[in-house]
């Protein structure tokens, strides 16, 4: 899941973000508003935190564009903004939460987790398929109750298939949803990354295939469900 992430401050945007990695999110991190709102034009995200004390314009206005291109998008505030009527503006403006600085790391991901968990949005607690069970809180995966390990790489692109198993993943989607502005990442990176991937499912015993549509993408599917398989 790939989160943005519109702060000035350096520092703590940089704890964030780290924290944030740790629980399992892709961050890009923006210190001003104009690159904030090219980020959203250039990128699909799953969930923006957004400060409005910024340096080129205020986040009440920007939270204001956003709602009228990108509705569904949820929307933090993180702000030391703490006066009821700033509340209830950033909410009516078309906030999803707010949570006021200073704040703990662990309060902000498990209401970045409710966000997403609310119907209609992309992040569900916890996906089965066949005999696999992906826990997206507390990031483990098991098969047949038994712990997968995977590293954090695996598990976003396990991820993402698993939330549209049975459907065409693009390539170019799952390197926007992995990586981030930061991260360098050679032609071949998400080949490398759904062959390791590939090889643990079929080492733990997962009853699961991922499919390569050559020149497409990938596709999570359950062995016998009619679908021939490419070439890998």
């Amino acid at each position: 899941m790939r989160v943005l992430l519109i702060e000035d401050n350096v520092r703590l945007a940089g704890f964030i973000g780290k924290a944030l990695g740790a629980a399992g999110f892709t961050t890009d991190h923006c210190d001003c508003a104009g690159d904030g709102e090219a980020a959203l034009d250039t990128v699909r995200y799953d969930a923006l935190v957004l400060d409005l004390g910024l340096p080129d314009d205020d986040g009440m206005n920007v939270l204001r564009r956003v709602r009228m291109h990108v509705a569904e998008l949820p929307v933090l505030i993180l702000t030391a903004r703490d006066g009821v009527e700033d509340r209830v503006g950033g909410l009516n403006a078309g906030a999803d939460d707010y949570l006021l600085k200073p704040f703990a790391m662990e309060e902000l991901i498990a209401r970045l987790n409710a966000l997403m968990r609310r119907p209609g949005s992309a992040l569900g607690r916890e996906l089965a398929i066949a005999n696999l069970t992906f826990d997206s809180v507390g990031r483990e995966v098991t098969v047949d109750d038994k712990v997968m390990p995977l590293t954090r790489r695996e598990m976003s692109v396990l991820e993402l298939l698993l939330r549209r198993a049975g459907r065409v993943v693009p390539k170019d989607v799952l390197a926007d949803s992995v990586y981030g502005f930061d991260e360098n990442f050679g032609a071949n990176s998400i080949e490398v990354a759904v062959h390791r991937l590939r090889k643990r499912l079929q080492d733990s015993g997962a009853r699961l295939e991922i499919h390569t549509l050559r020149g497409i993408g990938y596709m999570l599917v359950e062995p016998g469900d009619g679908l021939k398989k490419a070439a890998s």
